[in-house]
């Protein structure tokens, strides 16, 4: 480490427009500028709509950008791969700032080349391109860090007191994270596996609380080709057949609310299960919870040498 070093932290998400009117452009970044049929950017606007006019996601991502900073002691910033601020004016800012050295964490827990690959990649080339001396070490994964399966396992403990006391017993919960392509899996991609390992250290930790657990598969996306199961749909039909009238869903692949959570969830799968007499409740999402604040911190911490951790922050990691 060299005396002029200067260490921030910055977190990387999709993002999403928080106004209705952005929706389309957004939907083009996010294709690669391929358009959609109208009528399909109508339903999606349709569904932003339902969820208050836009996304929550830069909002809570910020917030968490600033409890972060106020734990580690370390700037910390916000570039989003598919809307504003984009990872390359983050990196500008960065570079204005005078940092030297940095630490990138995906809010993406697990690691697949479909979402933390594609985010290790536009970061490398927007540092390639404006800020070529910044050294970077890059987070892949952390779906297993303590105080993120604590803060789940919080969610869930908090939700399954509320809802089995008006279920009058006990509660299946269904742990879920966004499907990938079939083939993403098929080539070596470990994100199911770490998935899966989530959901199992959660349950753990919940232990003789957690009645029955499954894990599936949600927000599909719009393509022909098959993506990785079982949905939740799927899980909610076998539970009401075996006579089951309460389900507890449990995100574990995200960690904001965001479409996917405030749609998907809350609106489409209350819906589903409703129509098969399942009433679907959801863990309340972790935002700004201080366990994933303590995870983020620490996941920082790890890839900072500890003598700078000493002698500029005067604290052990």
């Amino acid at each position: 480490m060299q005396d002029g070093d200067r260490w921030g932290i910055l977190l990387l998400a999709h993002g999403a427009p928080d106004r209705l009117e952005d929706i389309p452009e957004f939907l083009l970044r996010v294709r690669g500028g391929r358009p959609l049929p109208d009528e399909v950017v109508h339903e999606i606007v349709a569904r932003y709509r339902m969820i208050g006019g836009g996304s929550p996601l830069l909002r809570l991502t910020r917030e968490q950008a600033q409890a972060l900073e106020k734990a580690s002691g370390l700037p910390v910033y916000v570039g989003m791969r598919n809307w504003k601020p984009f990872i390359q004016e983050a990196v500008e800012l960065i570079r204005d700032e005078g940092l030297t050295h940095l630490v990138a964490i995906c809010l993406a827990p697990q690691n697949s080349r479909t979402s933390v690959g594609l985010y290790r990649q536009h970061l490398a080339d927007a540092v390639a391109w404006y800020a070529p001396g910044l050294y970077v070490e890059f987070v892949d994964s952390w779906h297993d860090q303590p105080s993120f399966i604590a803060a789940l396992a919080g969610r869930a403990e908090e939700a399954l007191a509320q809802v089995q006391k008006e279920a009058g017993g006990p509660v299946p919960v269904i742990f879920t994270a966004h499907s990938v392509p079939e083939r993403t899996v098929a080539a070596g991609d470990p994100y199911d596996a770490q998935v899966r390992e989530t959901a199992a250290l959660v349950a753990g930790k919940l232990g003789a609380k957690l009645f029955e657990w499954r894990l599936a598969y949600q927000s599909q996306g719009m393509t022909a080709e098959p993506w990785i199961g079982p949905t939740v749909e799927s899980q909610i039909d076998e539970l009401a057949r075996a006579g089951h009238q309460y389900v507890l869903i449990a995100p574990v692949g995200f960690v904001s609310d965001h479409v996917e959570v405030l749609y998907d969830i809350d609106v489409v799968l209350r819906e589903y299960g409703k129509q098969r007499g399942v009433r679907v409740w959801r863990t309340a999402s972790l935002n700004n919870s201080p366990l994933l604040i303590d995870a983020l911190t620490a996941l920082a911490f790890s890839r900072i040498p500890t003598h700078f951790l000493a002698s500029v922050l005067g604290r052990q990691p």
